[in-house]
């Protein structure tokens, strides 16, 4: 098995044997977080990143001590997973939109030069350095290298709108070498190697040379096509797949899917730090207080009754009842932290995202779209808005501009405003 080099990349067109000694990425893409192995620890790990749980999680188990507890475990342990399941079900729901939206992406159809003929592959089957075709209006699969094109001069038209938000059209062109590979046969024959910079997600950055029939010729990255961007006002081109997957410029500037926490999480965090420090000064007082008190009364009257209140085995000493009866009053005094808090906060998450999508007032006509609630865990973020900012006149407008006055020297023309 061939490494490259970490500051360079070697890709060689129609060539998958020689390609695949480097072991680059396919292009499947994946933004779930979770599969059916990792779902219940990666889950609980994130839940108990929340301290109320942690907090919770180690009453429990002092309640499970019997000789300490004075309460049910069932007093902790029935709320404490509900939350958990109610959690557990909203973060799998949200999880199985991201593998569906996954799958669907994978599952589109390109077409790719294989042993001579173009075949319709699965995007998730494209492989580094196989030649793509691409038609009017299409996705680009991967990032690929144009070659040629229907279009003078190897030139053609792409929308970026998926990577950067602008819809105003883009120029890209081929080289000269390359821009009258137009044919099947001729595409089948072309072995040009490129060697280029390693993945990485600055998208107008790319530096690359291609060697092709003896001669070195320079790239940037006006003749790269990146995943995610449209071909617009082009009958077709052809490309050469560069990076694929996770390892496309997209890809790598979304990142990890991470757990995200809203404002009201952390604000509840700190809030129970806070509790639990007040909480556990005062536990400590009063349990130190009522062991004390505890040992001086099994001291001084207790043992008047061992007649008839006979100690149990594990109770040699006056002080070792007191020691368990300090735990005891740390359990029965917990219950000013309400884990029925978080039980409302995640019904009110789930209940927020389903009026989000049943709103009519934000239900668009004309394109039959409604308003959809893509995550249960940051709807309420929404709320929290405080500065909405606008880079250009285009992003409020739509680039739809309707004339309605001007003057030219003097004389007004058009229409007059009341």
């Amino acid at each position: 098995i061939l490494f490259c080099p970490t500051n360079e990349r070697h890709v060689k067109a129609n060539a998958r044997e020689y390609n695949d000694k480097f072991r680059y990425a396919d292009n499947r893409i994946k933004t779930s977080k979770y599969n059916i192995f990792t779902f219940l620890p990666v889950n609980l790990f994130e839940q108990f990143q929340r301290v109320a749980k942690a907090y919770f999680v180690v009453l429990l188990i002092l309640q499970l001590i019997p000789e300490i507890s004075s309460l049910s475990w069932f007093t902790t342990i029935v709320p404490l997973v509900l939350v958990l399941a109610i959690t557990a079900i909203k973060d799998a729901t949200d999880d199985f939109f991201r593998h569906k939206s996954d799958q669907q992406v994978n599952n589109r159809q390109s077409q790719v030069l294989i042993r001579g003929s173009l075949q319709s592959e699965k995007w998730m089957n494209v492989r580094v350095g196989d030649i793509v075709k691409l038609e009017n209006n299409q996705f680009v699969a991967a990032d690929i290298l144009l070659l040629c094109s229907s279009e003078p001069y190897g030139l053609c038209y792409i929308e970026t709108a998926e990577l950067d938000g602008e819809t105003n059209l883009k120029v890209r062109q081929a080289l000269s070498v390359t821009s009258d590979l137009g044919d099947v046969s001729k595409l089948m024959d072309f072995d040009g190697e490129v060697i280029c910079e390693p993945p990485n997600n600055k998208l107008d950055k790319f530096t690359g040379t291609l060697l092709w029939k003896d001669s070195k010729y320079s790239l940037d990255n006006e003749k790269m096509l990146l995943r995610g961007c449209v071909l617009r006002n082009t009958e077709w081109c052809f490309g050469m797949v560069i990076f694929a997957g996770l390892q496309t410029k997209l890809m790598q500037n979304c990142g990890k899917t991470k757990f995200k926490r809203t404002s009201i999480d952390k604000l509840m965090n700190t809030l129970v730090l806070w509790m639990r420090e007040t909480i556990f000064a005062f536990l400590t007082c009063m349990g130190v207080v009522l062991a004390i008190g505890n040992t001086i009364w099994e001291t001084w009257i207790g043992r008047k009754f061992e007649v008839f209140l006979p100690w149990e085995q594990f109770k040699n000493s006056a002080v070792f009842s007191g020691f368990l009866t300090f735990w005891s009053y740390i359990i029965i005094l917990n219950t000013v932290v309400p884990i029925s808090l978080y039980v409302s906060v995640e019904v009110l998450r789930l209940g927020h995202s389903f009026f989000i999508n049943w709103d009519q007032k934000i239900y668009h006509d004309q394109t039959d779209t409604s308003a959809e609630a893509r995550t249960t865990t940051l709807t309420e973020e929404l709320g929290q808005v405080e500065f909405i900012f606008s880079d250009k006149t285009g992003t409020l407008t739509q680039n739809i501009m309707v004339f309605r006055k001007c003057s030219i020297n003097g004389q007004t023309y058009g229409m007059i405003s009341h």
